[in-house]
C-alpha cells in the first residue's frame, strides 16, 4: 500500500506538470472506486489546478471550485504520460489539460483507491477531520508522542500505524522505525519509556524522509509519476526479509502477523 513517502513522491512529481495547467476534460472509465466517483469530478473542464497538496495519505488537487481529493488505495498510482500512450488495462482515469501533449491517468487493479470532491465552501472533509500531526512537521514531537501514547496497551507498531495518532507512517514504515529503534513490535505503547519517544520521533522523520529521497518503496505495484518505481526497497532492513540474517546479529529475522500485518523483527536486537 502507498504510504506517505510514496504519495508526497506523486504529489512532488506532479507539482511541475499540472499546477497552473487548465483542465480541458475529465475521462471517468470506471466509476465504482473503493467508493462512487462523484460526477462533478467530470465537469471541471476550464478549471485551472492551482496547487497539488498532501494531508497523511491524501492528495488534493485544488482548483477553483474546490478539490479532488486521491486516495490510492492498496495498488494505485498516478502517472504523467503522453497522450498517445495507450490506455492501459486499470486506467480508470484520465485528466487532460490544455495545450499539453502528456495527460494524468490513474492505474489502481484492485480497485481500493478513491477519487472525491471536497467543495471550496467545505473547510475539511470527514476523512480528514481526525487525522493526526504530520510527521515531517514540528508539531511532531517527543513531547507529543509520548502523550499520544501514554498509558495505552495496543502494541508500538499498531499505534505507529494509527492515523490517529501519526499519519501516513504505514506496515512498511513502521517494521523499519521500530528496528532501527531497537523496540520490539509487540511492546505495549504505553511502556514506551521518554528516551524512547525522541528516539521514535528522530527516526521516523529520518526513515520517511531517506524514502522519499529514493522515489518511495516499489514492492509490487507502486510507480511514481514519472513512472519508474521507488527505490527504497533496497534499504529495508527487515521488511519482507523474514527468516534472512538481522543487518546486526545475524540470527534470523523473525516473522507474525499483528493486526492482520506482516510483522518483521529481530528477537535479540529489538526489545
Amino acid at each position: 500500500m502507498p504510504e506517505l513517502p510514496e504519495v508526497e513522491v506523486t504529489r512532488l512529481g506532479l507539482l511541475p506538470h499540472i499546477v497552473d495547467q487548465t483542465i480541458e476534460k475529465v475521462n471517468i472509465y470506471q466509476h465504482q472506486l473503493r467508493w462512487p466517483v462523484p460526477s462533478v469530478i467530470a465537469e471541471l473542464s476550464g478549471q485551472t489546478v492551482r496547487n497539488v497538496r498532501r494531508r497523511g495519505k491524501y492528495l488534493l488537487i485544488d482548483v477553483a471550485s474546490g478539490s479532488i481529493m486521491v486516495h490510492l488505495g492498496m495498488s494505485g498510482h498516478l502517472q504523467w504520460t503522453s497522450v498517445a500512450a495507450p490506455r492501459r488495462k486499470h486506467d480508470h482515469i484520465e485528466v487532460y489539460f490544455a495545450n499539453q501533449s502528456s495527460c494524468l491517468r490513474y492505474h489502481d487493479p484492485r480497485r481500493f483507491g478513491s477519487w472525491l470532491w471536497l467543495p471550496k465552501s467545505n473547510s475539511s472533509h470527514p476523512l480528514l477531520q481526525h487525522l493526526a500531526p504530520e510527521p515531517l512537521t514540528p508539531a511532531f514531537n517527543a513531547t507529543y508522542l509520548e502523550k499520544a501514547l501514554a498509558n495505552r496497551k495496543k502494541s508500538i507498531k499498531l499505534c505507529l500505524m494509527d492515523n490517529q495518532l501519526v499519519v501516513g507512517v504505514g506496515n512498511i514504515y513502521a517494521n523499519e522505525v521500530l528496528f532501527a529503534c531497537g523496540i520490539h513490535p509487540e511492546k505495549p505503547a504505553g511502556l514506551i519509556t521518554p528516551t524512547a519517544c525522541v528516539k521514535l520521533v528522530h527516526h521516523i522523520k529520518l526513515i520517511l524522509e531517506q524514502a522519499i529521497e529514493q522515489g518511495g518503496t516499489t514492492l509490487k505495484d507502486f510507480a511514481q509519476a514519472n513512472g519508474k518505481p521507488g527505490y527504497f526497497k533496497q534499504d529495508l532492513h527487515v521488511y519482507g526479509r523474514q527468516d534472512e540474517p538481522c543487518s546486526l546479529c545475524s540470527r534470523p529475522l523473525s516473522f507474525k502477523k499483528l493486526g492482520q500485518r506482516a510483522t518483521v523483527f529481530c528477537q535479540d536486537c529489538q526489545h
